[in-house]
């Protein structure tokens, strides 16, 4: 899967913006806030549509502007699609081939992208909701019935929510209506369960050999820890566990006015020979680790779509010594298509500039080196 061109109005600080892709290694160069990750931002709504940043979506529009509009051209497996996201005020226009696309579920994975920003280090830093919507943005990526999933639970869990507030304060709410949404919550969490543990079984498939690849140390993993204590990861297995916690809380429950338990606060964390990264590790640590993680992705991205996905390297080597900056583009460097950004191209090696498009940002122009 490539882009082969990406094409901006209003964007950001992008009034018009039109460029063509390498099918392999892109680099961006520009000063911190002149509008590199702007581009990046820009594919990944192109992919997602919205961006890679949590909390509020922000404000995508040119300021003095009340419209902007996403365009790319994907070839994948030969094929070649355009997708469009036009925004305004709020609402939000999908195309895939100049037709309009209704339903968000039908344009994701139209474009796969694995995105690394210098604010994933809070993947291990931060809260566990951080680490969840990683996990949610990957696997909508690779699975509608996940994106299904998760979107039909949330619905459930708010109505369970909104009903445990009921029945503390009503004398006539039926508790056997909250048992109906109890085992249809239960039904959809199972499934979100295996997947989750499936896809983080996946990546310690390969996050170890890729650590060790960029630094030499090895016994790196990732260990997927729900809120429940999971023995066995069997459908029938969870869903009696989950049956079993609901019955033994449900006065907790009550008393809390929400739903305690399920893969809504599910964790994950990273370990070094054994050793909590979050805790443990430095900041260089913590950073490859999760670098570590998104290249682990590629190999489950190949597998279940049969393409490659878009690599979006944002300031992918700022706190990298100049071992580990080569190292990192000798992993990048095989097929497939990576879009990078950084204030500087010095002492990468030459071997890794000779055939990348290497563009450069100067007063809000982007030009392309010859």
């Amino acid at each position: 899967m490539i882009i082969k061109n990406l094409n901006l109005v209003n964007f950001r600080n992008y009034s018009k913006l039109n460029l063509d892709l390498n099918p392999k290694m892109n680099i961006i160069i520009g000063k911190n806030a002149s509008g590199k990750t702007n581009i990046l931002e820009s594919i990944c709504v192109l992919a997602l549509t919205k961006t890679y940043k949590n909390g509020v979506e922000p404000n995508l529009i040119t300021f003095g502007k009340n419209q902007c509009k996403v365009r790319g051209k994907i070839k994948t497996n030969k094929l070649l699609k355009s997708l469009e996201v036009f925004i305004e005020q709020g609402n939000k226009i999908l195309k895939i081939n100049k037709t309009e696309i209704r339903k968000i579920s039908d344009y994701i994975s139209n474009l796969n992208v694995i995105v690394f920003t210098p604010e994933d280090i809070d993947i291990i830093k931060g809260s566990p909701s951080i680490r969840r919507n990683l996990l949610n943005m990957e696997l909508s990526q690779l699975s509608l019935k996940y994106l299904n999933t998760y979107n039909e639970y949330n619905k459930l869990l708010k109505i369970r929510n909104e009903y445990l507030k009921l029945l503390l304060t009503s004398s006539v709410a039926d508790e056997s209506y909250l048992d109906i949404i109890t085992d249809k919550l239960i039904e959809n969490a199972v499934e979100i369960y295996l997947t989750r543990k499936q896809y983080i079984d996946k990546i310690n498939l390969n996050i170890e050999e890729t650590y060790f690849k960029i630094t030499g140390e090895k016994k790196l993993f990732v260990k997927y820890e729900p809120n429940i204590e999971i023995d066995e990861f069997e459908k029938e297995a969870i869903r009696k566990k989950l049956k079993h916690t609901f019955k033994k809380n449900y006065k907790k429950e009550l008393n809390y006015g929400m739903t305690l338990y399920g893969p809504h606060r599910d964790e994950f964390s990273f370990y070094l020979n054994e050793n909590n990264l979050k805790y443990f590790g430095s900041q260089g640590q913590q950073k490859v680790a999760v670098l570590s993680f998104k290249l682990a992705e590629i190999d489950i991205f190949k597998e279940k779509k049969q393409t490659t996905p878009v690599l979006l390297l944002d300031d992918i080597f700022s706190e990298l010594d100049i071992t580990k900056r080569n190292k990192v583009l000798d992993y990048i460097n095989q097929d497939i298509q990576s879009i990078i950004t950084t204030t500087d191209i010095k002492n990468i090696r030459k071997k890794y500039l000779t055939d990348a498009y290497i563009y450069e940002i100067k007063n809000e122009q982007i030009e392309r080196r010859n």
